[in-house]
């Protein structure tokens, strides 16, 4: 990882480990590394975790095709997803199909996956996590003008 880098940090309300196990069984997701709160070298100070989070995801690094995502637990069970989406691009419709209905297991599609002007294929579809996606195909790339 570079020093300079954006990193998506996703929090589950208590459903990290879960989500997890959905990522890495529908996207092939890797996960690189959990931390539990109980394991944190340093205490969470009284109050901060709602009971029955000692044991929860305090952080973990997982990669989705090959690209590095952060998850937590958070503190308590409010976390929700609001304005913004993961955009994922696969290099084949096939690819993108097979994602797509993937993470639409559960959840429910927002956009069915058509032809647009930018994309060949594109989809939009909100997991059973309450996580937003666009999924596509890129454009091929413009033949160089003479």
């Amino acid at each position: 990882m570079s020093e300079t880098s954006i990193i998506p940090y996703l929090f589950f309300g208590g459903r990290a480990e879960e989500a997890l196990d959905f990522y890495t069984k529908q996207l092939g997701a890797k996960v690189d590394m959990v931390m539990r709160f109980s394991e944190s070298p340093v205490a969470a100070p009284p109050g901060m975790l709602q009971d029955g989070f000692e044991n929860k995801v305090m952080h973990a690094s997982f990669q989705i095709h090959g690209i590095t995502l952060f998850a937590s637990d958070g503190c308590d069970d409010k976390s929700t997803f609001s304005g913004f989406r993961l955009a994922l691009t696969l290099p084949t419709a096939a690819e993108v199909t097979k994602a797509f209905n993937a993470l639409a297991e559960g959840g429910k599609v927002d956009m069915p996956l058509v032809e647009t002007f930018w994309s060949p294929l594109y989809g939009q579809v909100t997991d059973k996590f309450n996580l937003g996606w666009m999924l596509m195909v890129p454009t091929p790339p413009m033949p160089p003008t003479s």
